[in-house]
């Protein structure tokens, strides 16, 4: 880099080495000779706009990490609230962040009411950037490291029976056989929330080359960009066979996405989520009504049909065998209430 210097006037005749170092002593603190590196680093990094550093994060979730949409914009909100808690403490450099602030910051956000799952999410963002300004250079020690995250409630999720479902795809299926190319596609991706206990954005994401009717598998990109191959149904490729029969209604311009909303783009997420919610609405029982609803119920009746734990874990997608016990409570609580609803001695 080419360094840039200023003309001064002649200062004149130079000190003697001890006035030099006298002068020095009397306009620098005395720092302890292995902590002087660092504390140059955090001088350096105190440039660095917290802002710019959440943006080029954000850059990075969804461009090296690979991780959804979704993630990226909740981390995104989390981050830049942090952003605005920095700049009322007089913060406003990224090598300035350290583990009082961050511990501060979530202490707020408990004392405002935040659900646990939130604190929790605010808390893996905050050690997220933290871990990536370090290793980016952006600041010298990775100050969240150790800031831990609250235990969050786990609640058990709302499963609809095999009769509610049976229901559902009943309604679909009369309404697909008038013939309305909408109708088909929505009983398409409904069988397919369900067959293959998909998520949402992975159901909306299938292209038409994912699709392996003979195999009756589908290729589906989950969480962090990891592919793996799921199995469906015989229902489930009627159903496709259906919609692709009528697809080309939708069609208006070359596309390779498997199910395509009314303007002939890919179909969006919001769109699945009204579908669902529509569909649920109608049902008895409390609890989330959207298309995650139907992935939690997939599980839960493959657990309940005597599916092992560790199948179910791949079908899913999870990272941790953790994530998928949870259906194996679900199990047993329905277990439970069709034994105090059946047995004489219950």
């Amino acid at each position: 880099m080419t360094m840039w210097s200023t003309p001064t006037a002649d200062p004149g005749p130079s000190p003697s080495p001890a006035a030099r170092g006298n002068a020095r002593r009397r306009e620098t603190p005395s720092i302890p000779a292995g902590r002087a590196g660092a504390a140059a680093r955090v001088r350096d990094h105190r440039g660095v706009q917290l802002e710019r550093a959440v943006e080029d994060f954000a850059v990075y979730l969804s461009a090296e990490r690979g991780f959804s949409e979704h993630t990226v914009r909740s981390y995104g909100s989390d981050l830049r609230d942090l952003v605005e808690f920095a700049h009322s403490r007089g913060i406003d450099g990224a090598g300035q962040l350290d583990l009082e602030l961050f511990r501060d910051w979530l202490w707020r956000g408990s004392n405002a009411g935040l659900a646990k799952s939130t604190l929790a999410r605010r808390s893996a963002a905050a050690r997220a950037l933290s871990g990536w300004l370090t290793r980016s250079g952006h600041a010298p020690t990775d100050s969240a490291a150790r800031l831990r995250s609250p235990k969050s409630d786990r609640h058990l999720p709302r499963v609809l029976t095999r009769t509610q479902v049976e229901e559902i795809f009943a309604d679909l299926a009369a309404l697909a056989g008038t013939g309305d190319p909408a109708a088909a596609r929505d009983l398409a991706v409904v069988e397919m929330l369900y067959a293959s206990a998909l998520r949402v954005s992975e159901v909306v994401g299938l292209d038409l080359g994912d699709i392996d009717a003979g195999r009756l598998t589908a290729r589906v990109t989950g969480k962090g960009a990891k592919e793996r191959v799921v199995p469906f149904g015989v229902p489930a490729q009627r159903a496709l066979q259906q919609y692709l029969a009528v697809r080309e209604a939708f069609v208006t311009r070359p596309t390779a996405a498997l199910f395509l909303g009314a303007r002939g783009g890919r179909l969006g997420t919001r769109a699945v989520y009204n579908l669902v919610a529509g569909l649920l609405a109608t049902l008895p029982g409390t609890g989330p009504s959207g298309p995650h609803t139907l992935r939690h119920t997939a599980a839960t009746h493959l657990l309940d049909g005597g599916a092992d734990l560790r199948s179910v874990q791949e079908m899913l997608g999870h990272a941790s065998l953790g994530t998928t016990q949870l259906y194996t409570h679900v199990s047993a609580e329905r277990l439970k209430e069709s034994y105090r609803m059946a047995h004489p001695r219950a």
